[in-house]
């Protein structure tokens, strides 16, 4: 399985779709076999699910995320985990041992999910909002 978290500066983000790096985990028996990061392409309506699907991404872990890329990545068969904030290395620890703590989206959209208008609560949006 691979596990794309939105990050910034080695925690996840609050806000998934303007991240500014992706950390990409790829595990294999239950165990961090290897960890990229990589910058974030751009943030553009219906990207994302499909760029980090073709990498082979099963997992998407981040702070915030709008309904509609939630659906996305579900319609996908990639998981979103929301609602997550930590370091990078706590989340997937937490991850791996079923113990990652989820809950509401740490963003809220105002126009569509198009990142337009939205407000960003807890650890803020990070980049660009």
């Amino acid at each position: 399985m691979k596990i794309a978290l939105a990050t910034e500066g080695g925690y996840v983000a609050g806000h998934f779709g303007h991240c500014p790096e992706f950390t990409i985990a790829e595990v294999t028996h239950g165990e961090v076999k290897s960890r990229l990061t990589i910058p974030n392409p751009g943030h553009q309506p219906g990207f994302l699910p499909g760029y980090l699907g073709n990498l082979g991404v099963t997992h998407i872990i981040a702070g915030g995320m709008g309904p509609r890329a939630q659906e996305l990545f579900a319609s996908r068969g990639i998981v979103p985990l929301v609602g997550v904030k930590g370091s990078v290395a706590e989340a997937l620890s937490a991850f791996l041992s079923g113990k990652l703590k989820t809950g509401p989206s740490l963003c809220t959209h105002g126009t569509g999910g198009h990142g337009h208008g939205h407000s960003c609560g807890g650890g803020g949006c990070g980049t660009g909002g």
